[in-house]
């Protein structure tokens, strides 16, 4: 078996749910490297399978003056340090502009030429939600071996990503997952529809929801001195992410920064890397409630314990021990933006 096949096998049945996470961009190596560290050092104390995302270039910025990366080349080698340094698998984007097919014979070829050095770093490509109906883009991250997780675009409807994922299959590759990113609501919101998260099993892969990103307020930030840039509603990604967690979905992707007010791109769908373990711990709560609360139904293995209204299987307790907390979900998540640089 394939390290891409082992690795997919292994985010389908990770419990309570696999996370994808790490800042927008790649702003340094020095940057990067810490993120990492940190991040892998809360997932692994909390038993988290953990993906590291960072992208090299954000091409669809919504202005020419904002801040992309340090492009394929220098991006890759960074991300490769991390790999490596930490023994992390890493996800990151690519994008159909990402080379210029002026330079190549042939559109297909430029594309490939894009996918094929950052699949030899990536363990998974991602697929821009602007993006997600690209065929050329999507058999050439396809070839590449790799797992292929794709964004819905906000303008699609949650079929669409069977025909997506189909794509990715019909190419050869059968590892896919498909990622709910929001809806566009007028001009410059996003809503997140939960009937999403079910309707999206029909493409009969792992789903991930994104709970930063679809929190965005496209070109809904007017700057001084004229232009305009995203926004968001970091307030209410805890109850988004509770929402994913609740239905049932495999992964969660979350951007997350040390700094946020200061991040240089998507600073306010950023969450902040001082409470990550805290929104975390709530999550596994939540989602490990409804695991054990399932199994006990199928498997009918019962511990009844005092203090709860219902039994769980005598295996999980431990884990339901270590982890049930009473969710936030009727009060404000009391979010701290201070920066963090220890």
């Amino acid at each position: 078996m394939d390290s891409s096949t082992m690795l997919f096998n292994q985010l389908k049945t990770s419990e309570p749910f696999f996370l994808l996470a790490g800042p927008n961009v790649i702003e340094s190596e020095e940057h990067i490297m810490y993120m990492a560290k940190r991040i892998k050092s809360i997932t692994t104390k909390l038993g988290l399978k953990l993906v590291f995302k960072s992208s090299f270039d954000k091409a669809n910025r919504t202005s020419s003056k904002s801040f992309r990366g340090p492009g394929m080349i220098e991006g890759l080698k960074i991300l490769e340090k991390v790999k490596v340094a930490y023994d992390i698998p890493i996800v990151t984007d690519v994008h159909e502009t990402g080379q210029d097919p002026c330079k190549f014979s042939s559109r297909a070829y430029a594309i490939d030429a894009a996918c094929e050095p950052v699949g030899r770093v990536a363990d998974i490509i991602q697929i821009p939600a602007f993006l997600c109906r690209q065929t050329d883009l999507l058999v050439a991250a396809a070839k590449t071996g790799k797992i292929i997780n794709i964004k819905k675009g906000q303008f699609c409807a949650p079929s669409v990503m069977v025909n997506s994922a189909e794509k990715i299959r019909l190419a050869g590759n059968e590892n896919v997952m498909v990622c709910e990113r929001g809806t566009m609501f007028g001009y410059n919101d996003l809503i997140v529809d939960p009937r999403n998260l079910e309707w999206m099993r029909e493409a009969n892969c792992p789903i991930v929801a994104d709970v930063t990103h679809s929190l965005q307020q496209p070109a809904g930030r007017k700057l001084e001195g004229g232009g305009v840039a995203s926004g968001g509603l970091r307030e209410l990604i805890p109850c988004i992410a509770r929402t994913a967690v609740a239905v049932g979905v495999d992964g969660l992707f979350m951007e997350v920064h040390n700094d946020p007010l200061n991040a240089p791109v998507d600073g306010p769908t950023q969450w902040p890397l001082r409470q990550l373990e805290e929104l975390l711990e709530e999550l596994m709560a939540i989602a490990l409630d409804n695991i054990i609360f399932h199994r006990n139904q199928k498997e009918n293995l019962w511990l009844v314990w005092p203090s709860l209204s219902f039994g769980c299987p005598l295996k999980y307790a431990v884990q339901f021990m270590d982890f049930h907390r009473v969710s936030k979900g009727k009060q404000r998540f009391d979010i701290d933006l201070s920066p963090v640089y220890d």
